[in-house]
């Protein structure tokens, strides 16, 4: 049976019977793949700590057997990134960037930008730990390497700039819409400074999280547009989302007492 490996990132385990593990993975060469690792808890030698959640790993597997897991063999670990566990907001903010990918993308289509994007992802939270940015970066970029970047310069209905110091948006429309093309009962307005602060965002490399700094108009504005546009894609909520807001609600609030 054909073998495969790849660099990959643990976004979900289940334990399976008396030892085994079925985990979902992110990997750099086939994108989205779920596994089952036969006696995975129990033996050190082929897997250690290398399929727990976040691990960043190199992982070796052979086709499918039957149904929709690859039988994984062994994996090498390379970066736990254990800080992500030492900060309850981290850990929080981790497994709803995990779950979003897993949700928005599909089995065995590759694209190696998403992998880098959450590694990066990772990397930063296990470093710096919770933020505001981090998540609103996050799911930008996500979106925009999936497709589903909406307009954010010109209104998605007339095609002209959105000049105005206030807009409307609306991802069911295609995005920003200025006020004469926007429905009257289209409830979403924003400034049109913040739309083109996520414009500007997305010309950073993937890959960049630190140095982002966005005002508390910016960063309710943005977070409104990113849900409104997740929504859309979405088939159901995210279990790790309630509990993840919680944790960055706490953080705006001692931002605010700062």
């Amino acid at each position: 049976m054909r073998q495969e490996e790849s660099e990959a990132i643990v976004l979900h385990h289940l334990d399976y019977k008396d030892a085994d593990r079925i985990v979902s993975f992110f990997s750099l060469e086939q994108g989205l793949l779920k596994g089952f690792a036969h006696n995975a808890r129990k033996s050190r030698k082929r897997f250690g700590s290398a399929l727990e959640l976040f691990a960043y790993v190199h992982l070796r597997w052979s086709g499918r057997t039957s149904g929709d897991l690859v039988s994984l063999q062994d994996a090498e670990l390379i970066d736990l990134h254990s800080g992500v566990r030492r900060d309850v907001g981290a850990l929080a903010l981790a497994s709803y960037g995990c779950e979003l990918v897993e949700a928005l993308t599909a089995e065995a289509q590759p694209c190696s930008e998403i992998f880098h994007l959450l590694r990066a992802f990772l990397g930063h939270l296990s470093k710096a730990g919770l933020s505001l940015e981090a998540r609103l970066l996050f799911e930008l970029r996500l979106l925009s390497q999936l497709g589903y970047a909406p307009h954010f310069v010109h209104c998605s209905s007339c095609n002209f700039p959105l000049d105005s110091d206030e807009v409307a948006f609306s991802a069911a429309n295609g995005g920003g819409l200025c006020l004469e093309c926007a429905p009257a009962a289209l409830p979403l307005r924003v400034s049109a400074m913040t739309l083109g602060t996520l414009g500007r965002s997305l010309q950073a490399p993937v890959t960049l999280f630190e140095g982002f700094r966005f005002s508390e108009r910016t960063l309710q504005e943005a977070g409104g547009i990113l849900q409104d546009i997740l929504r859309q894609h979405l088939v159901r909520p995210l279990k790790s989302q309630p509990f993840m807001e919680q944790m960055l609600a706490g953080k705006a609030r001692v931002k605010a007492i700062r």
